[in-house]
């Protein structure tokens, strides 16, 4: 589902004339297959966001190719990437990026405002995916009147309303608390068991890691040998 090549990535610094290259990542190759989740594990400053970032385009890699879906998206431009997010990948963030003035179910519904899609379908549509998520009964709420684990779940919401075959998570229990923490990761994987969707998280605290099928670790902007498999104990790893 996500094929990602000998993938570099160098920031510049300094002015035009002066200016130095810092390497973040250095000949990453990862494949990640469609249904799995890969979490990938890694200190501040080891490359692993910039790495989910290049995954969702929001990032273009200094070298190496990325492709999606069987679609190669590694040189699309801002507009082709934005089209291509609206319909194959979800992204939840650590600080949900809820928009404080839309409700709960206003800031879950705005994906399918802006596609366009008709009064009576969205708001059905935006409502059972509340419910599935069992928010529902703060979807008149602000986001200021939710929890971290509310306003992570109208997160969630939103981030699924298009039924995305991917989702992108970057730190995503980072706002949370250790009990709203566990009922996160045990809502991505049933989401992962009864709708296939490929995630790839990615995180510094092993207790997170700990609900991939395969957890992998970032170093010094290269890809260290992965942990093993730990599809069927995922639960019972986060919840002992």
């Amino acid at each position: 589902m996500i094929e990602m090549c000998q993938i570099e990535h160098s920031f510049t610094l300094g002015r035009k004339g002066s200016e130095r290259h810092v390497p973040v990542l250095r000949g990453i190759d990862l494949t990640i297959n469609q249904g799995e989740i890969v979490t990938l594990i890694g200190r501040s400053g080891s490359g692993k966001s910039t790495l989910l970032h290049v995954a969702s385009g929001f990032i273009h890699p200094t070298k190496g190719s990325v492709s999606i879906a069987g679609q190669e998206v590694t040189h699309y431009n801002e507009a082709q990437w934005a089209d291509f997010r609206r319909r194959y990948i979800g992204f939840v963030f650590q600080n949900f990026q809820l928009i404080p003035s839309m409700t709960a179910f206003e800031n879950a519904e705005l994906p399918l405002v802006l596609q366009g899609t008709p009064l009576d379908v969205r708001r059905k549509r935006t409502m059972e995916l509340l419910e599935r998520l069992d928010i529902a009964g703060y979807a008149e709420h602000y986001p200021s009147e939710l929890s971290g684990g509310q306003q992570q779940r109208v997160s969630i919401a939103r981030s699924l309303i298009l039924d995305p075959p991917v989702l992108l998570a970057d730190e995503p229990t980072g706002s949370l608390d250790s009990e709203n923490e566990l009922q996160f990761l045990q809502l991505l994987q049933s989401l992962n068991r009864e709708q296939g969707i490929t995630m790839f998280i990615i995180t510094h605290d092993d207790k997170v890691a700990s609900i991939g099928n395969r957890i992998m670790r970032i170093a010094d902007g290269r890809l260290e040998a992965h942990s093993g498999q730990t599809t069927g104990r995922a639960l019972e790893v986060i919840t002992t």
